[in-house]
């Protein structure tokens, strides 16, 4: 009898293994494509519904002014149904991160009619918010609600693919939603884990959304600029004061959290809050920097704007979200940083348009730290051929926004610099002293 040596059953056992990660792959891959089209699905078909009621509220609202006489009703109505039903989904997307982080509870699915409410009613009667903040809330709930089909070390991945999702589906910029799914709950990484998720569930949404008739508001593509000492050099300083604008808005909306959280009553909050911003737009006489401002930022790309534009926008928007409306900041954002880039367009030789695209996503990428899906979204709504001024607005604008940012519970993976290193690991909000939005 002939004896085999000892290691021969060892010796297919890289070919095994192989087999194995082939079949875990294919395994892993069948999963998600079958879940991420099922988050996609419900996310693009409730973000399709918000902005067509959103498109609704704000045609009611701009054909009835006298309805900013009841933003401060407005905002007892969001400030007691949040006291009533959502004592837990009131941080918003700051809970969305504080779950990818450390997961603990599947998030209510209760979170969706509040924040949709409550933001509709916010635009209805002239709060300056946005939509992304809400989108991606509804996309993080509805996904959520898969997790009990799911691993518990996989849930991240649920959420992270719900926030790309709603993202993607809210602004038709599916490779900006899947980047930042997974760039924004931790700085200065990328989280690659759930890069499949996020990108499937991303182009599904976008797709859905635009199957049920939901169109987005168009911008003007860019065109070919060379590069030169000159534009460079004013990219670099546009990109700066993109990122202290960043910086600066962020700031001053966790101060006035803070300042209203003084109310020991939360319903009161936006019902101050609500009589405030209705007594400045009033005082204004115009209605240029309620809810979205899609008309001031189409404005920003074709003639150079005031600087009073950004500036009263970015206090109204602080405001407003400081209180305890609810919406987003993002769009909000956009108008800051395409009013600051128009404006610029008086004194830095760059074309006006291409000042307020940068603008458009600097300002973003230095609020929300997340570079990479902001010139994303530069490519895919302006085109490639000014990625490179894009680019570098996005970067310097996070490098200069420091470790701030507008979501509290955002979580410090690589310092921005050497000299913050011992910032990591710990929240935007530890470190600024801010606590979520109430």
């Amino acid at each position: 009898m002939v004896q085999r040596p000892f290691f021969a059953p060892y010796r297919s056992l890289p070919a095994r293994l192989r087999a194995l990660s082939t079949t875990s792959t294919a395994w892993f891959l069948g999963r998600w494509l079958l879940l991420a089209a099922l988050v996609g699905a419900l996310a693009g078909t409730a973000s399709a519904g918000f902005l067509v009621s959103l498109e609704w509220v704000t045609r009611w609202r701009e054909a009835h002014p006298w309805a900013l006489a009841l933003l401060p009703a407005g905002g007892l109505l969001v400030g007691l149904a949040y006291h009533r039903f959502g004592n837990r989904v009131v941080k918003g997307n700051n809970l969305v991160l504080d779950e990818i982080h450390a997961p603990s509870e599947t998030i209510p699915l209760r979170l969706v009619p509040l924040v949709l409410g409550g933001t509709l009613v916010t635009h209805l009667f002239g709060g300056s918010a946005g939509r992304e903040g809400t989108a991606v809330q509804m996309g993080a709930a509805l996904a959520d609600q898969l997790a009990r089909w799911l691993p518990r070390r996989e849930r991240r991945l649920l959420l992270i693919a719900g926030m790309s999702a709603g993202f993607a589906a809210v602004f038709g910029t599916p490779l900006a939603g899947a980047v930042f799914g997974l760039e924004v709950f931790l700085l200065g990484s990328v989280r690659y884990d759930a890069i499949l998720p996020s990108f499937l569930a991303a182009v599904v949404a976008d797709a859905v959304t635009r199957a049920w008739g939901v169109g987005h508001t168009p911008y003007p593509a860019l065109g070919a600029l060379p590069l030169t000492a000159t534009g460079l050099g004013c990219t670099l300083l546009a990109g700066a004061l993109f990122g202290l604008a960043a910086r600066f808005f962020a700031t001053l909306t966790h101060g006035i959290s803070r300042v209203f959280s003084r109310l020991k009553y939360p319903p009161l909050r936006p019902v101050v809050g609500g009589v405030l911003v209705a007594a400045a737009m009033g005082a204004l006489g115009t209605m240029r920097y309620a809810g979205l401002g899609v008309p001031v930022i189409v404005e920003a790309f074709q003639h150079p704007l005031g600087a009073q534009d950004f500036a009263l926008k970015l206090v109204l928007t602080a405001l407003t979200l400081g209180a305890g409306f609810k919406g987003g900041e993002v769009t909000p954002l956009f108008f800051i940083g395409a009013a600051l880039g128009s404006a610029l367009a008086g004194v830095l030789p760059l074309p006006v348009a291409l000042l307020a695209a940068m603008g458009f996503v600097g300002v973003f990428a230095g609020a929300a730290n997340t570079p990479l899906a902001c010139l994303l979204m530069g490519l895919e709504l302006f085109g490639a051929r000014a990625g490179v001024y894009l680019g570098l607005s996005c970067v310097m604008a996070y490098l200069f926004s420091g470790h701030t940012g507008i979501y509290a519970s955002q979580m410090v993976g690589f310092a921005k610099n050497p000299l913050q290193g011992r910032q990591q690991g710990r929240r935007l909000g530890e470190l600024g002293k801010a606590a979520p939005r109430p």
